[in-house]
């Protein structure tokens, strides 16, 4: 199983709440509505929460996309429907200058 973590902040101007609720309502249905979502076998976005002691967070959102291979991630990234639906939504809520990906493979330490 590889997985692909995407790391970022929301667009300037947005507030936490306006950014969780476009990204749930507006972006996520643009993504999961095209074919090629079906190779996603997992799906999870990690949002901070305020934790006293601990530094002001880096990003305000992390996704992590779980597929079967290095070519299902590759399928969705480069097919049309990402490219022409999915895609150019990013910056109606994303600061795109702070995106940060990894591809990886998983090895559990503690379960």
């Amino acid at each position: 199983m590889f997985k692909i973590v995407i790391t970022f902040k929301r667009r300037q101007g947005m507030s936490q709440q306006e950014f969780m609720d476009y990204r749930r309502k507006v972006h996520a249905p643009l993504l999961f509505n095209i074919p090629e979502a079906k190779l996603i076998r997992r799906f999870v976005v990690s949002y901070p929460v305020p934790a006293p002691g601990f530094p002001e967070p880096s990003y305000d959102a992390v996704v992590e996309g779980w597929f079967d291979s290095l070519e299902d991630i590759d399928a969705l990234y480069s097919s049309e429907n990402f490219r022409t639906k999915v895609d150019p939504d990013h910056v109606n809520f994303i600061d795109m200058s702070t995106v940060g990906r990894i591809i990886s493979k998983e090895t559990v330490v503690v379960e």
